[in-house]
């Protein structure tokens, strides 16, 4: 019984390995694929000031309504109608955050993005804590 048991994972075990080798085309986030490309702060705050870059807060609403990062979307406001608030173009910059490095949240938001077609998903790790630390202001400013 030992020996089929053995033989059954030997024979199961590359499938496995070549399931995880081949990622999930649909989500950026999944750990096979790996994570999407961090985003510099200096790379961020030049698509705001060009306008070049779709910015979605993953922190929640309340801390959206406190403050986030200067043009960015409520994903928890527009979960359920998340593709009216995203470009037409699929290869259109798109970066989610959420608190800081230690934060999770902007993976929930990442993967909605890349689940509707989108292919330029990055991830600004600094979040939050990081854009502040740099000295830079959210919006609506923070009392």
């Amino acid at each position: 019984m030992l020996r089929h048991l053995v033989t059954a994972m030997f024979l199961l075990t590359p499938a496995l390995a070549l399931s995880a080798a081949e990622g999930c085309p649909t989500c950026p986030t999944c750990p096979a694929a790996g994570k999407p490309a961090d985003m510099a702060i200096a790379d961020l705050k030049s698509a705001i000031a060009g306008k070049t870059v779709l910015l979605i807060d993953a922190n929640g609403s309340a801390s959206y309504a406190k403050g986030h990062l200067p043009g960015a979307i409520d994903f928890a406001a527009h979960k359920d109608d998340l593709a009216k608030a995203l470009p037409a173009d699929k290869a259109a910059l798109i970066v989610a955050y959420c608190g800081g490095p230690q934060c999770g949240a902007w993976k929930s938001a990442a993967g909605a993005v890349a689940k509707l077609g989108y292919t330029n998903i990055k991830h600004f790790s600094g979040g939050i804590s990081g854009w502040q630390e740099a000295g830079e202001k959210l919006e609506p400013a923070i009392q």
